[in-house]
């Protein structure tokens, strides 16, 4: 035999080219399963963020309107339940462009 010549490898019978698929397979299978599976803490922050991102726009709004009210003379709640309610709708779209996006 010459230094040259390249080994040549035993043929691998069907069965153990089937044994090797499909443990490559559930291989695959494994990582993605612990890829997708979110942990706990995942999903608290996960919650957590999509709390922050209505609630953040609603008090923003209610302290505004109440900041504004308290500027006019008497006794007003315009521009809290304006604001109010706008930070409700803006609230609600971030949390529904946060979830598309997630």
């Amino acid at each position: 035999m010459s230094l040259l010549t390249p080994k040549k490898e035993p043929k691998r019978t069907s069965n153990q080219e089937k044994l090797k698929k499909q443990v490559e397979r559930q291989a695959d299978r494994m990582r993605q399963a612990e890829e997708d599976h979110p942990t706990l803490i995942a999903q608290t922050v996960y919650v957590g963020m999509l709390g922050l991102l209505f609630v953040l726009p609603v008090v923003g709004g209610a302290y505004l309107g109440r900041w504004l009210d308290g500027m006019l003379e008497g006794y007003s709640m315009r521009w809290t339940l304006s604001l109010l309610f706008l930070g409700i709708v803006i609230g609600g779209l971030n949390v529904y462009l946060f979830v598309r996006e997630h």
